[in-house]
């Protein structure tokens, strides 16, 4: 207990606060909860653990060469953000990391480059969307006007997560990779199919059929 007429305490000046509000359960596409929640800065053996549980063509997918083991580093990057013009949510089952979306403003300007990989077990269920729409909300509340993003021209299921996003997506093609841009600031068509996301995941919580969902 704080001794009376103290200064309320909390972290040093300077530290990010992390941010409770944007904890949450979400469904997937077949009807599953998992927790989504933002990066913490204790997350490191969490997250090492994520990277050494995926295969070797998500890590190429991901990196664009052979990486099978994070640096300390590189872990001590990724879960230190700022919470503003650095955001990372992760997807987690029974406390595991099964999912990561990060994006990181581009220096001074309002776009951000945007990422995300999901454990093999876990791809097709709609966790990369999620991380999406997630990432999108802060950005905009950050002022983060657009998202870029590169990927390799195979990886389709990415390419498939921008593409039905609903968001306006423009896209180029160079030496087996292609580079996305694209507003997020919401609009009719990305709120519609955001919305048959959320309506997809209320059937595959009910055995509906989900053969209809990208």
């Amino acid at each position: 207990m704080e001794p009376a007429g103290s200064a309320p305490s909390g972290p040093p000046d300077g530290e990010p606060v992390y941010p409770t509000s944007l904890v949450a359960e979400a469904r997937l596409r077949d009807g599953s909860c998992l927790e989504v929640r933002p990066i913490r800065d204790t997350d490191g053996a969490a997250m090492t653990e994520f990277h050494e549980s995926l295969s070797a063509r998500s890590v190429y997918r991901r990196f664009f060469f052979a990486h099978p083991r994070l640096s300390p580093g590189e872990v001590e990057r990724f879960i230190h953000v700022d919470y503003v013009d650095r955001m990372a949510f992760v997807v987690t089952d029974g406390g595991r990391i099964v999912g990561v979306g990060r994006y990181e403003r581009l220096e001074g300007s309002d776009e951000a480059e945007v990422a995300f990989v999901v454990t093999d077990a876990y791809q097709r269920r709609g966790i990369g969307a999620l991380l999406l729409d997630r990432l999108a909300d802060v950005a905009v509340r950050n002022g983060i006007a657009t998202f870029v993003a590169q990927t390799l021209s195979e990886n389709r299921d990415m390419l498939g997560v921008f593409l039905t996003s609903g968001f306006p997506v423009d896209s180029s093609s160079d030496s087996g990779t292609v580079s996305v841009r694209f507003p997020i600031e919401p609009t009719q068509d990305y709120v519609r199919a955001r919305e048959r996301r959320t309506s997809l995941a209320a059937r595959g919580s009910s055995g509906s059929d989900l053969s209809d969902g990208a």
